[in-house]
């Protein structure tokens, strides 16, 4: 090892005192301007010559202005330090005769202050410094220009300058010496804790070449994983055999992206999971980490089959309620229709106690309807089996259809609905039934919560997104409890009698199919002021926009126009008492005829 790899590489700051200047540094330098002093008075008794005197007196200068650096240690202030080492050595030499001359021996003096110094920086510096005063300290030689010290007074310099070169190089190498055999120290103790940390932590690191070879491997292998196999026999042939093309597919992916991160089976070893983790390096090696993911891999494994039977059940009950769709829906439906037919008293009078049973007869079933039809919906939704049917239309159709749905139940509340729509046509490609079923769930909603003389505002109005649709009504509200719940299946808020009047699926329906059009649902209420709902689909298509309004023809209501069913049966029977209510049910009167669909099935709750 070189003599300059015993010296630090690092530069003193630019800033700082005594911290950043070594004790030794200071020593060294004081002790040499004290040497120089003590050889100079020596000389003074001989007597000396003032060229020898200068000599001496040059010499010590280096050593005190060593001071200067107690108020400011650089990197330039101690290359100014190794010039005035430079100068004031070529000085000496040259008053005492040059390179022939007895103090020829401090040519070399740059070179001891850098050694001194303790810096890898400053050692060109010294050496290129001791070269050239070595040159300079020749040519003066060769000038004769100075004559050489008589022989006593170069006996004593010569002892001064070798024993000074001697003692200052000695003190000089052995602080880097031990700096230098600190250093080791450190480096060894920190490498032996760094291998004590690899080896003990719960993990395998390994180092792994391009075919897979582990090169060296530290701490604790997994359970299962033979560890002299994985040495000897390289990482792919330490898996179980279904996987190791998975771990060969897994090595080539960390060369060629830099990482990759698999799990597998170790060999013969089937009861356990290694989870592997590969990372590219700098150096084209790949470093790993393998560490045992038995417990996790069989608690995935336990969440898969959980997650395949779960939805095999979801399945078997979606199946067993579509099967029984069919099967409860027909005898209800003809519960519901001779029900209605009684409560109408179609074929004659009955007594006022059996008109009030077949008109309970008659609301129970359409309640029961209304939650089967619910139930069936919620489950095609989740099911993901619910199908849109994507057409162009005018959405204000879907959402007057809805209004004059629900016309009849605020009219037997005496509820306001109210509602605001644009003149021009609102042209959508969506989902017409599904449009419709959302206006009518929230307009059911709004009017069955809605305290008697009330009101309930509907709001179309389109958007730069969409169109968004604004349901207000000063109905009894939803407390700030409920507000975070509301909207899930069979959630319901309110007091018990409220909660009867629902299945709670009506608000849960219409933001999935929300959803389902790609739109939002957001709910707001204060308890006892009202509840606004606002649906955002993004379902406009401006380029079926016309390009000149379109004016909506309004026409007067008919004076006998018939608002609901009841009003229509009595109509029919009014028309012809003759008439059989069975033989036609298609049949639909000219009082009905501005009304763009009509649907039996009630309102959603």
């Amino acid at each position: 090892m070189s003599l300059n790899a015993y010296f630090q590489d690092e530069a003193p700051p630019a800033q700082g005192g005594l911290q950043s200047l070594r004790l030794s540094v200071m020593v060294w330098h004081l002790c040499w301007s004290g040497y120089t002093l003590l050889g100079l008075l020596g000389l003074l008794f001989l007597p000396a010559s003032l060229f020898v005197v200068g000599a001496m007196v040059a010499i010590t200068v280096p050593g005190a202005a060593c001071v200067m650096l107690l108020s400011r240690d650089s990197q330039v202030m101690r290359q100014g330090l190794m010039w005035l080492w430079a100068g004031c050595a070529f000085i000496a030499v040259a008053l005492t005769g040059g390179i022939a001359g007895p103090l020829a021996a401090w040519c070399a003096l740059p070179l001891l202050a850098a050694v001194v110094l303790n810096q890898r920086t400053l050692i060109t510096l010294g050496a290129s410094l001791a070269f050239g005063v070595t040159l300079f300290a020749i040519m003066v030689s060769m000038w004769h220009g100075i004559r050489l010290p008589d022989d006593q007074e170069g006996f004593w310099l010569s002892v001064i300058a070798n024993v000074s070169m001697v003692a200052g190089l000695g003190l000089a190498v052995l602080p880097a010496l031990r700096m230098r055999s600190e250093r080791a120290i450190d480096a060894e103790d920190a490498r032996a804790r760094l291998l004590n940390m690899l080896t003990e932590q719960p993990g395998l690191l390994i180092c792994v070449d391009g075919d897979g070879r582990v090169v060296s491997a530290y701490g604790e292998a997994p359970a299962g994983l033979d560890l002299k196999a994985l040495l000897q026999l390289g990482l792919s042939a330490s898996a179980h055999v279904p996987d190791r093309i998975v771990v060969k597919a897994a090595i080539e992916q960390a060369i060629m992206e830099g990482r990759a991160d698999i799990g597998f089976t170790p060999h013969a070893a089937m009861d356990h999971y290694v989870l592997l983790s590969l990372r590219r390096g700098q150096d084209n090696r790949l470093y790993g980490v393998m560490k045992d993911g038995s417990l996790s891999h069989a608690h995935e494994a336990s969440l898969e089959a959980a997650r395949v039977e779960a939805e095999s059940l979801n399945q078997g009950k979606t199946q067993f309620l579509a099967s029984m769709s069919h099967e409860l829906r027909t005898p209800l439906n003809a519960v519901i229709g001779f029900s209605d037919i009684m409560r109408m008293q179609l074929f004659g009078e009955m007594p006022p106690k059996y008109a009030e049973y077949a008109q309970l007869i008659w609301e129970s079933g359409q309640h029961v309807l209304d939650m089967i039809n619910d139930v069936l919906d919620m489950s095609k939704i989740e099911a993901q089996k619910y199908e849109l049917t994507l057409e162009g239309f005018d959405m204000r159709e879907s959402v007057s259809a809805a209004l004059r749905l629900i016309r009849g139940q605020a009219h037997e509340k005496a509820i306001d609905i109210i509602s605001h729509m644009p003149q021009m046509p609102v042209m959508v490609t969506a989902d017409k039934r599904a449009i419709k079923q959302i206006c009518l769930n929230l307009l059911s909603n709004a009017v069955k919560f809605t305290p008697q003389g009330g009101h309930v505002t509907l709001t179309l109005s389109p958007t730069e997104a969409g169109v968004d649709i604004l349901i207000a009504d000063t109905g009894i509200g939803i407390a700030p409890d409920d507000l975070s719940r509301i909207g899930q299946p069979y959630e319901q808020s309110g007091t018990p009698e409220q909660r009867a009047m629902g299945t709670g699926l009506g608000l849960s329906i219409v933001k999935s199919m929300a959803h389902l059009l790609g739109g939002t649902m957001t709910l707001s209420s204060q308890l006892g002021e009202g509840t606004t709902v606002r649906v955002s689909l993004p379902v406009v298509k401006p380029e079926e926009q016309p390009e000149l309004p379109m004016p909506v023809p309004v026409q007067p209501e008919p004076a006998g126009v018939v608002q609901s069913l009841e009003a229509f049966v009595r109509a029919a029977q009014n028309a012809t008492l003759s008439h059989n209510p069975l033989e036609d049910i298609h049949h639909t009167p000219e009082g009905l005829s501005s009304f763009s669909d009509f649907v039996i099935r009630p309102p959603k709750s």
